[in-house]
């Protein structure tokens, strides 16, 4: 399949390059004045189909690139009050210059016809009201169905397989890449059209300078002031369920806000809305998503793979606030704030079943309660104008984690109880500043963050831990504490000749880490302290100085970019108990590189490639043991890590809005090499495994194709897309010191399809399946696994106020012979108060009452199979009301 997904990309890139002619000239009127806005076809003779198309400027140039294998063409020039042209022309490169006449027409009669899809240079637009179904309330709903456009679980929006890097509303940034809220709460019926700017450079200053190859979506509402917003609040029972939404918003032309209140224990992880999903151009800053150092934690139920709404049993309550004003009179300058607090508890519960080679097995039960507080506020301060940048960003976040887990071994026959409580702080200053200064452009960066973490680990009894001479506490404390600062700060230059921008850059990274912990045992209110062989103190300092030279070519249809880094690395890591230490010095050259081109009006052709190193991350080296969770010891006493990886990748892609028509093909192939390699020490007794981290040079290696297509059709009003992916990777590792490789093949299909041909009836239809094989040189053996999920949601409308739907979930996991089919069935009900636009929803999940999830899996390295239980939420009813603000 690799080499058949290559060779058509070698061809298609080929045949489109070497076949394509090009024609351009100017327009002018009869007056002798350049044409704007004139349409310029190419089509064969005869065939009602354009070949290519493009639109005269200010100046009344005209350019378009084509492919065809007939020896003449078509031309077409048509333009408001003029007389439209069509002219023969040969199939070769030439200029050719128009003059026409004008022509006045008597309009007697006017019908207005929406285009489904237009594109205008790099900008795409969708015409919302074309692709929502009567089911539809939201911006998301509507989103999902455009040819093209894809969004993730997460909420991450994709264009052409690639996450977007702005996500804008009429025109401003007011979420700064936490667009979820946005996205799910904004009604459809407040938005006229979805833009899609392709090759987007957010930063004004950069642009026709320093290219992109991430698109950014504008979201067009209807009007340029809009109240609008939307609410839901629900009741229901098995056991007593609740749902709040109110997320009422404000757009205008100097304000935007929104303000969002959701809390829940239906299963539905509104919090997730607070996370970033765009982190715009290197040029704005360093934006991060502040997490937990996390190195220690209690055992946790798996998650089962099922839609969220099937399984999480929650209790959330999340509050966001988000603004943006313009504080001067001059426009230009933006002040942004925002500000989000989640409180979040969760239950797990799991049960697994592991036989061994043997015939000895191993039972677990898990059952966790997951308490989270997080809160988060932000000011963005900036100016992004034609003459000039500026843009600091300042973040505060602290998190509160306290996790309980209660969790049964069969094997030692022992009953654990463990909680870990672990508090995070986190401040974070970005600064970005571009001036120009006649031909040149100066840019300052500036990067400061600090977090402190601290992690207490309580696990009882001490016993059920594979510690040394554990047995004699009634129980054990992990503590640890990680303080860390890490700074960067960067000064470059930028200057133009012709279509060339060149940035020469030089720059700092400083990151100062320092972490110590400490096991002990404790019976009663005594404590007793473990001795060295459990301790650190240890210290972890990076200092990084780099000048790299950035290359940027930007012409009507080829973008460049070349970075040509000389990265300087030194790591010194010191043990303070142990008066050890390790330091490493490495200079190395990483050059990156992206260009697109575009050809024949639909087509473009995207290459990638880069060189990385890696020496190591704090964490990575500490010399003493860890209790990482209660059934598991760590150690890494070994050298610094030096990793290099090597990426490679190219994609075609074709955009014709004109048939409503999108593909892209892409391949993908990488290699790391590494120094170390992990080495899992298993005991069969009781299933507890520490792990230790040796010294062995190792090359891992990986390679992936994609495919998929889309396109709409709108004479039966249905979207279809289908995708293919095919990825092979083999991997290095040790299992009881014995050094094997890992050999992986992995297959997805996907499709999609929705339908909304009838005005009394729509469907969705989301089917993926995969297929898995696994080979490894230490149990000499293959497995293979797969599985399928497909989800239907059909929607009968018998009149304007009524709605019926019903959703089929189906969900199935294969091994060998083993088979796990898991299906779920959903019905509702809504009633439209049209006039209010004021939804009665009701609904019954589940309607089989499932109470559990199974799946069953092979470990050829731990010669073991293991099947695993969940538990999901059971049936469950529900009664909402849903409204707009506005």
């Amino acid at each position: 399949m690799k080499k058949i997904l290559l060779v058509f990309m070698m061809l298609m890139s080929t045949v489109a390059v070497f076949g394509q002619k090009t024609i351009s000239g100017i327009i002018n009127d009869g007056d002798g004045k350049p044409l704007a806005s004139a349409s310029v076809t190419i089509e064969e003779p005869g065939k009602n189909a354009i070949l290519a198309y493009g639109i005269s400027n200010s100046k009344g140039e005209y350019k378009v690139t084509f492919n065809s294998s007939e020896s003449n063409l078509d031309l077409k020039i048509k333009a408001f009050n003029q007389r439209p042209i069509l002219q023969s022309i040969k199939n070769e490169d030439q200029k050719i210059n128009f003059s026409m006449d004008s022509q006045a027409t008597e309009i007697q009669e006017v019908r207005l016809k929406t285009k489904l899809i237009t594109k205008k240079g790099d900008t795409i637009s969708y015409d919302l009201k074309s692709f929502e179904n009567k089911n539809d309330r939201t911006l998301a709903d509507v989103l999902k169905k455009i040819p093209g456009i894809e969004v993730n679980k997460d909420g991450t929006v994709l264009y052409q397989g690639e996450a977007i890097n702005k996500f804008y509303v009429n025109g401003k940034d007011l979420m700064e890449g936490g667009y979820g809220t946005v996205n799910n709460s904004l009604p459809k019926d407040a938005v006229s059209k979805v833009e899609v700017l392709e090759n987007h450079q957010p930063v004004s200053i950069l642009r026709d300078k320093v290219p992109s190859e991430q698109a950014a979506l504008n979201i067009k509402l209807k009007k340029s002031v809009t109240m609008t917003g939307r609410g839901e609040i629900g009741a229901g029972f098995s056991p007593l369920l609740w749902n709040v939404k109110l997320t009422p918003m404000f757009f205008g032309q100097k304000n935007q806000w929104v303000i969002n209140y959701k809390a829940n224990n239906n299963g539905e992880s509104v919090e997730n809305e607070g996370n970033l999903l765009a982190f715009g151009s290197r040029w704005e800053g360093k934006r991060t998503q502040a997490t937990s150092n996390r190195w220690i934690n209690v055992e946790t139920a798996a998650v089962p793979e099922l839609p969220e709404k099937r399984y999480l049993l929650n209790n959330v309550h999340f509050f966001s606030a988000n603004l943006l004003t313009n504080p001067f009179k001059n426009k230009e300058w933006e002040l942004k704030a925002n500000a989000n607090y989640t409180n979040n508890a969760i239950e797990r519960e799991s049960y697994n079943s592991t036989v061994f080679s043997d015939g000895t097995s191993i039972v677990r039960n898990y059952f966790n309660n997951l308490y989270s507080n997080k809160a988060k506020g932000e000011l963005i301060f900036t100016k992004n104008a034609k003459k000039g940048f500026f843009k600091n960003t300042t973040t505060w976040t602290g998190m509160w984690n306290d996790n309980n887990a209660d969790i049964f071994n069969s094997r030692s026959n022992i009953f654990a109880a463990e909680n870990l409580n672990a508090p995070t702080f986190n401040f974070t200053n970005s600064l970005s500043s571009i001036l120009p200064w006649k031909d040149k452009l100066f840019n300052v960066m500036s990067y400061v963050s600090i977090q402190n973490d601290r992690q207490t680990l309580f696990s009882t009894p001490g016993i059920y831990s594979p510690v040394q001479n554990s047995s004699i506490y009634n129980s054990l404390e992990q503590y640890l504490s990680v303080k860390s600062i890490n700074t960067t700060h960067s000064a470059s230059v930028g200057f133009s000749y012709r279509k060339w921008t060149f940035t020469p850059e030089a720059g700092i990274n400083v990151n100062f880490n320092s972490m110590k912990s400490y096991l002990s045992g404790m019976n009663g209110n005594q404590s007793t302290l473990f001795d060295l062989s459990y301790q650190n103190n240890l210290e972890w300092n990076e200092v990084q100085p780099y000048t790299q030279v950035g290359l940027n070519y930007k012409s009507q249809n080829l973008n460049l970019n070349i970075t040509l880094p000389v990265n300087f690395y030194a790591i010194d890591y010191n043990d303070n108990l142990r008066g050890t230490g390790k330091t490493i010095s490495k200079t190395r050259f990483e050059p990156n590189l992206f260009a697109s081109y575009d050809f024949a009006s639909f087509f473009k052709l995207w290459a990638f490639g880069s060189i990385n190193n890696n020496f190591g991350n704090f964490g990575d080296v500490y010399e003493g043991n860890i209790l990482t969770n209660p059934a598991f010891v760590q150690l890494k006493n070994s050298p610094i890590p030096a990793n290099t990886s090597r990426n490679a990748s190219t994609r075609l892609e074709y955009r014709n809005p004109l048939n409503n028509l999108f593909f892209n093909v892409s391949y993908r192939i990488g290699n790391n090499t590494s120094n170390l390699v992990t080495n899992r020490i298993i005991d069969q007794q009781t299933g507890n495994t520490s792990i230790i981290v040796e010294e062995n040079d190792n090359t891992s290696k990986s390679n992936s194709q994609r495919a998929e297509i889309g396109k709409y059709f709108p004479k039966f009003k249905t979207n279809l897309s289908v995708n293919f992916t095919n990825s092979n990777s083999t991997n290095y590792s040790k299992v009881n010191s014995v050094f094997f490789a890992t050999k992986n093949e992995s297959q997805a299909f996907g499709l999609k399809f929705n339908n909304t041909y009838f005005s009394w009836l729509s469907v969705d239809y989301n089917l993926s399946m995969n297929w898995r094989k696994s080979t490894d040189t230490f149990s000499n053996s293959t497995n293979k696994n797969g599985g399928w999920n497909h989800n239907v949601a059909t929607y009968i409308y018998p009149s304007e106020n009524h709605t019926f739907g019903f959703i089929w979930d189906d969900i199935t996991t294969n091994l060998e012979n083993e088979s796990y089919r898991n299906s779920f069935f959903d019905l509702s009900y809504q009633y439209t108060w049209v006039k209010r636009k004021i939804d009665f929803e009701f609904k019954w999940l589940n309607i089989g009452n499932k109470k559990i999830y199974e799946t069953v899996l092979v470990d050829s390295q731990n010669n073991s199979i293991t099947r695993n239980t969940f538990k999901i939420r059971p049936s469950q009813f529900m009664f909402t009301v849903k409204f707009n603000f506005k």
